[in-house]
């Protein structure tokens, strides 16, 4: 299975231009979209969910016209919004049923297992009759999990499904995600490098609506292996020293700045070479399109 994206632009009636000729192949297993806030991560995958459509361009699910078939995308999808709402008052297992009613489970016996299922899958049973509204951050994401999963999706889409999660909240979801994914297309949006780096065997880099890399991971690093370098200088020098090097990315350490710069040779004045990691892929190709110090 795989999911085909082609040409896709979106421009909105502000004169935003979200996307910029999209195109991504993207197969079973775990997918990551990796941008800044506002890169147009959340319009593509609100675009793939069928919930708004695109100005120019296609997608397929294998043989699906997304955009045009709306209806059978939406029998297969699963999709976990940034934001998703839930009723406080309403327990998990109630919540569960009527969404599993919703996706067409008319029978009572079927849904009564499925759902027991999904709640002991997401390790959320024993709390199925408590209050939604009394979930914590990492209680709610593997709800959503659950809900993302009525109907045996073979596409789910999780869009920033880590903000704001503890990390041992975080881990238990990089294990959950990484199960669903053996069998499934799982594209996970983020801003968040380590997502994709745990999870993802196929990643893409997006930032102000165009697709700056597509491959795995590994392939990313090979682009950088060899020129990353780095050195603590103070706040004051930086200027200069974006001046005279390509400056990723910078990090404030006990009141001095750690500087990394992407360089084809030894820069001297310095500066120590270090091994390369997804962070500096990432760096790399944003700083590109944006100013690092804003990054």
């Amino acid at each position: 299975m795989e999911l085909i994206i082609k040409n896709l632009s979106k421009t909105y009636s502000n004169g935003v231009k979200a996307l910029n000729d999209i195109s991504l192949t993207i197969p079973q297993g775990m997918f990551g979209l990796l941008g800044p806030n506002g890169a147009g991560k959340s319009t593509l995958m609100r675009t793939i969910a069928t919930l708004q459509d695109a100005d120019i361009g296609s997608i397929f699910l294998d043989d699906i016209n997304v955009l045009e078939d709306k209806q059978s995308v939406r029998e297969r999808l699963g999709y976990l919004p940034q934001d998703f709402g839930l009723y406080p008052r309403i327990n998990a297992e109630t919540m569960l049923d009527h969404i599993a009613q919703m996706k067409g489970i008319g029978n009572k016996s079927e849904r009564k297992e499925l759902v027991a299922s999904l709640l002991q899958k997401v390790n959320l049973f024993k709390d199925r009759k408590k209050g939604l509204g009394t979930f914590s951050g990492g209680m709610r994401q593997r709800f959503g999990i659950a809900q993302a999963l009525v109907g045996n999706p073979s596409l789910i889409i999780v869009d920033e499904p880590t903000a704001g999660l503890d990390p041992s909240e975080r881990n238990r979801f990089y294990n959950l995600l990484s199960e669903i994914g053996e069998n499934t297309i799982v594209i996970l949006s983020t801003h968040i490098v380590e997502d994709v780096n745990t999870l993802c065997s196929n990643m893409a880099i997006i930032c102000q609506g165009e697709v700056l890399m597509h491959g795995k991971p590994k392939d990313g690093l090979a682009m950088v292996q060899g020129k990353i370098f780095k050195k603590a200088i103070d706040k004051s020098e930086l200027d200069q020293y974006r001046k005279d090097f390509h400056v990723i990315s910078t990090k404030l350490i006990e009141g001095k700045l750690s500087l990394r710069i992407e360089s084809e040779t030894e820069p001297g004045n310095g500066f120590e070479a270090v091994p390369a990691d997804l962070e500096d892929v990432y760096f790399s190709f944003i700083s590109r399109k944006v100013d690092p110090i804003t990054i």
